[in-house]
């Protein structure tokens, strides 16, 4: 049978703009550009607005040295010198974390320095980078032990990040399971946490 829908879009010879495909439309200067433009326009937003809102991360969660003294940033810059830099994670042994537990709440300490270290001090984090990023697990008593050692190493000026569990599974909502220190040079951030086990 003869089909008059056909007959109507090649009367003509040539194709209506409703038959063309959505690919060769979508790529017509008239419609590509402006597409581009606000593409570009709202990956902008975007991005300032993570920015803006500290990029995600909770503010009580991190610390990091707001300024840095002359002999700190000597401290954590050994790049030139060529000496390893290191970070330790130290997990609290009174919170009785399962080992995958404690895996997970380390993968976010390491994630959660990583992550601020990309905002602040992206140097710091390309010389670890460059050394392979050595990660050491040791634990501490209680949480009055992980705040000392916290202390001391905002004192050595150690870049710090704590991460308070969200209490969903083995531990209660806001508890401190795992404190990172680092990264820092191996005599530096063993003068804070050289006498811990490892885990």
């Amino acid at each position: 049978m003869h089909n008059p829908k056909r007959n109507l879009s090649r009367s003509s010879g040539k194709l209506r703009k409703s038959d063309e495909p959505w690919l060769a439309m979508s790529l017509r200067p008239e419609n590509f550009l402006p597409g581009v433009v606000i593409g570009f326009l709202f990956g902008l937003f975007v991005d300032f607005s993570f920015f803006s809102r500290g990029g995600g991360a909770s503010k009580d969660n991190s610390s990091m040295p707001p300024a840095l003294s002359r002999k700190q940033s000597e401290s954590l810059s050994s790049g030139a010198t060529g000496e390893e830099l290191k970070v330790v994670l130290v997990v609290r042994q009174d919170l009785k974390m399962g080992a995958g537990k404690i895996a997970s709440q380390c993968a976010h300490a390491a994630t959660g320095l990583y992550a601020e270290l990309s905002q602040r001090n992206r140097s710091l984090l390309r010389q670890w980078e460059q050394f392979g990023q050595a990660k050491i697990v040791v634990s501490c008593k209680n949480q009055q032990e992980m705040n000392k050692l916290k202390e001391m190493a905002d004192r050595c000026g150690l870049p710090t990040f704590v991460v308070s569990d969200a209490g969903r599974t083995q531990v209660q909502s806001g508890s401190r399971t795992v404190l990172a220190i680092g990264p820092g040079k191996k005599a530096d951030v063993d003068s804070v946490t050289g006498k811990l086990r490892l885990l």
